[in-house]
């Protein structure tokens, strides 16, 4: 039975005759067992969550109808602290003989998700379709982009310090702000083949976990507006430099994940989180002094400023405020809370900003910047 006719049968047997718009948990509980309907019994646990929140064993029709559909609302969470039941004591952990990707769901709601109740909701409810295709398609255009530049240039180490490499329309350059997307093609390049892997790698082991709890559109939002703040930054406050890399990107997930992490510490089950969350520091810092060394101390003759190191500074800044709001938030509504609203205004003001110090303050400052190549 589909979800529209579980809300006709409720609808047929009069639970709430009079539309107050309250269900009885056990008459609702009732019908499901009298007519043998395959409704997940993680599911009923949860109802009976929501009922013991409300003083006469009710649950609101709305209620109702979001959790068969695998929505919830904040008050969900409210109904589960303030209840006294909770979902099944055996967690994902204690189930045995689970398949190779069911048990790589329950190693990525261990990694991610720092509530019991929400790693066990996301075990049960998780679907293979759609993927997590948006950082897995980002890393192979970032491989491709590279190998087409490196088998062309015959440079697979420092690609900026080839005459021919400035001339992609990809990257971005002070002189080329006027053409809009190399804002945000610009993470599609690489400085060379450390840069690159660094990046690819966290993409992989932190995004494409982050995008199988939160979703695709959640996930790419937050990248993007790492990649998009790390030109803009560079373009107020390196504006000489260039840009290449996804760091905005990579440094904004990142952010957002270890400060979520310290965050909820007592809640996260992930092994050696201490220890892992040293390790991460440790090489995006290393990455960061490598970045400021190449744009201050070039290592070989170089016709122009070396890229900025700004993007990955801009991105963190993105993670720990926009990022940290979205994980957060995980099966609710951003749109619901005051906090996203208030980072959205934020990053608009920046956006807004940035425009007009790209369309009027290079002319009053006089800035010199390198001829475009």
């Amino acid at each position: 039975m589909d979800r529209s006719s579980l809300l006709q049968l409720i609808q047929e047997q009069q639970l709430d005759p009079e539309n107050t718009g309250f269900i009885g948990a056990d008459s609702f509980a009732g019908l499901v067992h009298s007519h043998e309907l395959p409704l997940d019994p993680a599911k009923l646990d949860m109802l009976v969550a929501l009922a013991q929140s409300n003083e006469q064993g009710q649950v609101c029709y709305q209620e109702l109808v979001d959790l068969i559909s695998s929505k919830r609302s904040s008050s969900f969470k409210r109904a589960i602290a303030n209840g006294q039941r909770a979902l099944p004591r055996d967690g994902p952990l204690d189930e045995p003989g689970l398949g190779v990707y069911k048990r790589f769901v329950r190693y990525v709601a261990y990694e991610i998700l720092p509530c019991e109740v929400d790693r066990r909701w996301y075990f049960y409810r998780h679907r293979s379709c759609p993927p997590p295709v948006f950082m897995a398609s980002v890393t192979l255009a970032q491989i491709i982009v590279f190998l087409c530049y490196g088998a062309r240039l015959n440079k697979w180490v420092l690609q900026t310090y080839h005459p021919e490499y400035m001339k992609s329309p990809l990257v971005y350059h002070p002189g080329h702000r006027a053409r809009a997307w190399r804002f945000l093609t610009y993470m599609f390049m690489h400085v060379g083949l450390e840069q690159l892997g660094f990046n690819a790698l966290l993409q992989l082991m932190i995004g494409v976990p982050l995008e199988m709890v939160h979703g695709l559109l959640r996930i790419s939002l937050l990248y993007l507006a790492g990649v998009l703040a790390g030109s803009l930054t560079v373009s107020i406050t390196d504006m000489r430099a260039p840009v290449v890399g996804g760091s905005g990107g990579v440094y904004a997930l990142c952010s957002a994940h270890l400060a979520n992490v310290v965050m909820n510490w007592a809640g996260m089950r992930c092994p050696y989180k201490l220890l892992r969350m040293v390790l991460a520091l440790v090489c995006m810092s290393s990455e960061v002094g490598r970045a400021v060394w190449l744009r201050f101390s070039p290592p070989l003759p170089a016709s122009g400023p070396q890229p900025s190191f700004m993007a990955h500074l801009a991105g963190a800044v993105v993670g720990v405020s926009m990022g940290l709001t979205i994980l957060r938030s995980y099966e609710e509504r951003l749109q619901d809370q005051c906090g996203w609203w208030v980072v959205l205004l934020a990053y608009g003001t920046f956006l807004l900003f940035a425009v007009f110090w790209n369309v009027f303050a290079y002319d009053l400052l006089g800035a010199h910047i390198p001829p475009p190549p």
